[in-house]
């Protein structure tokens, strides 16, 4: 029960006490969390909430290193990218498998370019490092190399932040960069429309804070059929060639990357159908069920 719909404290308490009763329930518990800063206790706590049975935990996103040094493992681990299973293994995770996210494709599917005056968007939250400021730097600069282009930035709120003054900033930060036409957007109903609208998603965080290692809405882009242009932070390397990198608060790299895609049709077209097919090569559904029924089957007593 929940006043709010947030995951405050007393909401996380019932949460471990409901889990707890079903635990003991159960032949096998699949637990997705973050690792987070309540995380080391939640580990050292273990038997007491889950019980002494078989435990799976997918670790969805690492909201900062050193926590790892207080965690220790709930059973076998799976971490959505090697480096983030590198992280694991050196903290003493021992058994850590690597299956990468997924997404449904029936709902993404791929969609022609629409035209027009092109789109650039960045999709995540008001975080420190976390893309928005970074995406206008390398808009403006693409813009001073003379890309046009509508800039817009979806921005998800988290809970309990006043997102006013925060875009508020953004706006001042366009401004200053001297960008004509950039767009802030709230919370998105129908994502699908507008990654359609896009050319190209713009997605260059310094740390991703706890985020998925491959945020879903670079999946969803990549499977719509377009382009992306992500830092060069080592969890996305899965990706391959699937996705533009260039170094992490890189201004001048990302503004370069980015004039050159909307410039260049046959380029923009050849990394969407890249896209595309490692999307459904390395993301698709089928292999991620077979990848966890593997683990369930090995796992179950």
């Amino acid at each position: 029960m929940s006043h709010d719909g947030g995951p405050h404290v007393p909401e996380r308490f019932q949460a471990a006490l409901l889990g707890g009763v079903l635990a003991r329930r159960t032949d096998l518990v699949h637990a997705v969390l973050t690792i987070g800063r309540t995380y080391p206790l939640f580990s050292r706590l273990r038997r007491c909430i889950l019980g002494g049975g078989p435990v799976i935990h997918t670790v969805s996103g690492v909201v900062d290193a050193g926590l790892l040094e207080r965690a220790r493992p709930l059973g076998v681990t799976v971490a959505l990218s090697e480096a983030t299973a590198g992280q694991l293994r050196a903290a003493g995770f021992g058994d850590v498998r690597v299956i990468p996210p997924t997404i449904p494709l029936d709902r993404w599917p791929w969609q022609p370019r629409v035209g027009g005056t092109p789109v650039v968007l960045f999709a995540g939250h008001h975080d420190p490092e976390g893309g928005a400021h970074e995406t206008i730097a390398a808009a403006s600069e693409a813009y001073r190399r003379g890309a046009r282009f509508r800039l817009v930035l979806a921005m998800r709120a988290r809970l309990g932040q006043d997102v006013r003054p925060l875009e508020a900033e953004l706006r001042a930060l366009a401004a200053r960069e001297g960008l004509p036409d950039v767009d802030i957007l709230g919370h998105v109903s129908d994502m699908p429309g507008l990654l359609q609208a896009t050319d190209v998603l713009l997605f260059p965080p310094q740390r991703l804070g706890g985020k998925a290692d491959i945020p879903f809405v670079v999946l969803e882009a990549l499977a719509t059929g377009r382009p992306v242009i992500l830092s060069d932070l080592p969890q996305f390397a899965t990706l391959g060639d699937a996705g533009l990198r260039a170094p992490a608060g890189d201004r001048l790299r990302t503004g370069e990357l980015l004039t050159q895609l909307l410039e260049r049709p046959q380029w923009w077209e050849m990394q969407a159908r890249l896209g595309r097919a490692t999307v459904e090569e390395v993301f698709g559904p089928d292999r991620f069920r077979a990848q966890y029924e593997r683990l369930y089957k090995e796992v179950l007593p």
